[in-house]
């Protein structure tokens, strides 16, 4: 029996009421600061004042800010409330940004494999500065406080003249703590220009509720906008904000899979993380918020992170929840009018389906929009999809063309992202369709191709690709199955493949009528071939190089005159399932 898919407008912030259950989070978060102090402080070299092991980067230094918060909350189970030995960790661990900073304020961008990216003023580094500075000032000697105050006014006074430009992430991360240094420091025209910043980023954040950094959103950066304007709200009481606040919370909790991880299928980016999305201040603002907090921490096991910790003391904002109504099966994005995602959730199934497209960019950091659709199933985790990335057209979920003319170069630094001869790996245009069943219409140069989602029951979901051949061509699908390492894939033949260093191409003939993994299995078309490891290019490594966990398992389907349509069972056997990750 079809469920009654329900369709609700991101657009529409009507759809929760609240009610009278409180999130209440400052006694936890105090709590679990405090069981994490020790360890941060195992990790600190009273010597050099520097935090960390192996190469040390400035942002090793980051731990003072939950250490400030420590320091300042009292609690009668708080034993770190105003020590003085918490206080010298606290200052000797400013006193080493001090030491590594140059005359501009900045640190050289260090990363721990080795690779230096030039100088900056690490937005990250220095809010947590400047709000422990906030924090811990007034009880600091005065010695200690001048070189602080110097420094801090030194790299501020470089961040309003020079890295306040154009919206992005960057940028209104260094508004929030440029509002917080004009507080520290009385400098009124500081408030007023990162009042200023942080109102374009308001008026900046699309009709769907994130905010975009090329075409479409950019899901795991939106939760840095949402933090900085959640900290700014704390601590300057600017109600122009709760607006934005609320719409991004209703665009997470449409866009994260139900075991808490966030959806990657919309994100230009970042792929998929396995980490649970635990929020931030931001989302503490409103009831909207809080209920997605409430939601992300039930699937968190253990302690929250203390940077977390931290901020939720300083700035949380404790208060009612709203309801989310259970009866939501389908969530449509729409913008302009027209939908362009949509998450699917029936039974334990709940899949996603982007329709955002854009032309492939030269810059490492905006991923190919090329893998448009995920499955997730409530046993096994995700399943399907994984996200974008660059220089791998075995991603995508269909190519047309020849897939060898695009291809990652080892030690390659400085890549051109753009084919070498003809090959469509990114769709020109896709057209999301959600009855008589959720899928894709997308255009690749001469051809059409087709994906329809036909969710049978609760364990089997069919998966239809289709294509025109009207060039010559090859055309070929992509499903990118996420890999369980530790995990043997199983084929109808009966062997058992080991997920390893080892590449393997297996053709059909080779593999069976089906393989299984990691608690699901899923038939294997007559012109299909597995593919393991598929990497994809990292670009916040210099070279790109990616490693073993970051690949993919890819069945890739040849799509011909004989083959233009194909149908993919995939099932979720209770005999098979395995727990989640």
């Amino acid at each position: 029996m079809r469920v009654r898919m329900l369709v609700v407008l991101i657009v529409s912030l009507t759809v929760c009421s609240v009610r009278a259950e409180q999130l209440e989070f400052k006694e936890r978060a105090l709590a679990d600061l405090v069981k994490q102090v020790p360890g941060i402080l195992r990790a600190f070299d009273a010597k050099t004042g520097r935090f960390g092991s192996g190469i040390w980067i400035c942002q090793d230094q980051e731990q003072m800010y939950p250490l400030a918060a420590a320091y300042a909350a009292p609690g009668k189970n708080n034993p770190y409330h105003k020590d003085p030995k918490l206080l010298e960790v606290i200052i000797k661990a400013g006193d080493a940004l001090i030491d590594d900073m140059d005359a501009h304020g900045e640190w050289v961008f260090r990363k721990k494999d080795g690779s230096t990216w030039g100088n900056i003023r690490m937005p990250w580094t220095y809010s947590r500065w400047i709000r422990t500075f906030q924090v811990v000032g007034q009880d600091m000697p005065p010695e200690a406080r001048q070189r602080w105050t110097k420094a801090l006014q030194l790299g501020y006074g470089k961040i309003a003249q020079h890295d306040m430009g154009h919206v992005h992430n960057i940028p209104s991360h260094h508004a929030m703590g440029l509002y917080a240094a004009g507080k520290a420091f009385d400098q009124s025209p500081w408030r007023q220009q990162a009042s200023e910043f942080l109102m374009r980023v308001v008026g900046q954040q699309t009709e769907g509720g994130y905010w975009s950094e090329d075409a479409g959103p950019v899901v795991l950066y939106d939760f840095v906008y949402i933090d900085a304007l959640g900290v700014y709200y704390a601590m300057s009481d600017d109600r122009r904000v709760l607006p934005a606040l609320e719409k991004a919370a209703q665009f997470h909790l449409a866009f994260t899979y139900p075991n808490g991880r966030n959806v990657e299928t919309i994100d230009q980016r970042n792929p998929y993380h396995p980490e649970i999305a635990l929020g931030n201040v931001g989302f503490t603002c409103t009831p909207i918020g809080r209920a997605y907090l409430k939601r992300q921490w039930s699937c968190h096991t253990g302690p929250l992170p203390a940077d977390l910790c931290a901020s939720l003391l300083l700035y949380g904002q404790e208060g009612p929840i709203a309801e989310i109504p259970a009866d939501q099966n389908t969530f449509v994005l729409q913008e302009g009018g027209l939908p362009r995602a949509a998450t699917v959730r029936r039974g334990p199934w709940f899949v996603c389906l982007s329709a955002y497209t854009a032309p492939v960019v030269k810059s490492r950091w905006i991923q190919d929009r090329q893998n448009l659709v995920s499955i997730y199933h409530d046993k096994v985790g995700l399943i399907l999809g994984g996200g974008n990335t660059k220089l791998q057209p075995a991603w995508s979920t269909f190519t047309v063309g020849d897939p060898s003319l695009l291809a990652h170069r080892a030690g390659d630094t400085n890549p051109d992202f753009l084919p070498k001869g003809t090959l469509y790996h990114v769709p020109s245009t896709a057209k999301l369709l959600l009855e008589p069943e959720p899928g894709l219409d997308l255009t690749y140069g001469p051809e059409t191709c087709q994906v329809r989602l036909v969710l049978k029951d609760e364990s089997k979901l069919e998966y239809r690709i289709q294509s025109t051949t009207v060039s010559q061509l090859p055309i070929h699908a992509h499903l990118t199955l996420l890999p369980r390492l530790g995990q043997p894939v199983e084929t109808a033949k009966g062997e058992k493949l080991s997920l390893g260093n080892e590449p393997m191409s297996l053709a059909a003939d080779r593999l069976g009528q089906w393989i299984a993994h990691a608690g699901y299995r899923i038939s294997v078309p007559p012109t299909a071939t597995l593919l393991w490891p598929v990497f994809p290019h990292n670009p916040y490594r210099a070279d790109g190089h990616a490693t073993l966990e970051e690949a993919r398992l890819v069945l890739r389907i040849r799509l011909d005159s004989e083959h233009r349509d194909c149908p993919i069972l995939l099932e979720v056997p209770t005999a098979l399932a395995s727990p989640q990750k």
